[in-house]
């Protein structure tokens, strides 16, 4: 059991960062500044709440998200590691991994001089989790948060053999109503298509959205923008050590199967994700590193 008090002692900032439990066993930190206002579940050290001071939600939640210890939270920022997807070989590992279902520690947080808040995390392991992988690699998540979002990935290889790793930062972005959004920055990109059994296939223009779409764009280190006009906004998305993009909305019949994504949920979100999947995969070395970085940041169309 997790004791708010110490944590709040140890980690908390005076009137910026407060960590409070919500459920049995869930905690989260609450951030309130001059810059934005957030919370970050302590279960998979995922970022659900996301506003810039005087603008509308940048991260999606579902207004039917369930906080369950070990189970999934649907929306937010979950993290896909050490693998992205399904497993390559048991079917009965979780899909995407086990890092957005587990707890994970602080190891710090600070104000930074700019009133930014700044907070680092590593992934719990435990017996359970080394049974799903038997690799000595360290996980952290260092996630700084103000007028733009910004969160790093970073696996460290401790181990005495090569490490392969597939990820993704799985972000859902709020959105004003997702048949009036598009996509920019993958134009001529190679994507497989899982909607049409992983078809290869060449992005022409822009995505936009009329059903279900579930791509990975291939060999891309470039950024992209969603531009939502109902809204009147963009929301640009920088990268760095990322190689795929996944763009994906379940649509309707999708929707209503999950159970979690609320009433029409998915007409309010887009999923646009950073991260290595496919082909794209990550050798890390021994002694080695490997970094996943982006960063979120709004423009206005007016």
């Amino acid at each position: 059991m997790i004791d708010i008090n110490e944590i709040n002692s140890r980690f908390g900032l005076p009137a910026k960062l407060a960590f409070k439990s919500i459920r049995e066993d869930m905690t989260v930190a609450d951030i309130s500044t001059g810059l934005c206002t957030a919370r970050i579940a302590l279960q998979g050290a995922q970022v659900v709440d996301w506003i810039p001071a005087g603008e509308k939600a940048v991260i999606w939640l579902s207004e039917d998200a369930k906080f369950r210890p070990g189970k999934s939270i649907r929306g937010g920022v979950p993290i896909c590691w050490p693998w992205f997807g399904a497993h390559d070989s048991r079917k009965d590992f979780p899909a995407h991994g086990h890092a957005r279902t587990v707890p994970w520690n602080i190891l710090s947080s600070e104000v930074l001089a700019d009133d930014r808040i700044r907070l680092g995390f590593c992934l719990q392991t435990n017996e359970a989790t080394h049974a799903l992988w038997p690799y000595n690699s360290p996980l952290e998540l260092h996630i700084t948060l103000g007028s733009t979002l910004e969160l790093e990935l970073i696996t460290r290889n401790h181990d005495n053999q090569p490490i392969t790793i597939s990820e993704a930062l799985h972000t859902y972005f709020a959105v004003g109503d997702v048949r009036q959004v598009s996509v920019t920055g993958l134009d001529g990109c190679d994507y497989l298509d899982k909607v049409d059994n992983f078809a290869r296939k060449t992005q022409q223009g822009d995505v936009t959205f009329a059903g279900e779409v579930d791509r990975v764009y291939l060999n891309t280190e470039s950024g992209c923008v969603i531009d939502d006009a109902g809204w009147q906004r963009r929301i640009h998305i920088n990268k760095r050590g990322s190689h795929s993009t996944v763009v994906w909305n379940p649509w309707i019949d999708k929707a209503l199967a999950m159970g979690d994504m609320g009433k029409d949920g998915y007409l309010d979100m887009l999923c646009v994700e950073s991260g290595n999947a496919a082909e794209n995969v990550v050798i890390v070395e021994p002694g080695g590193e490997h970094r996943l970085w982006v960063e979120y940041r709004i423009e206005n169309r007016v």
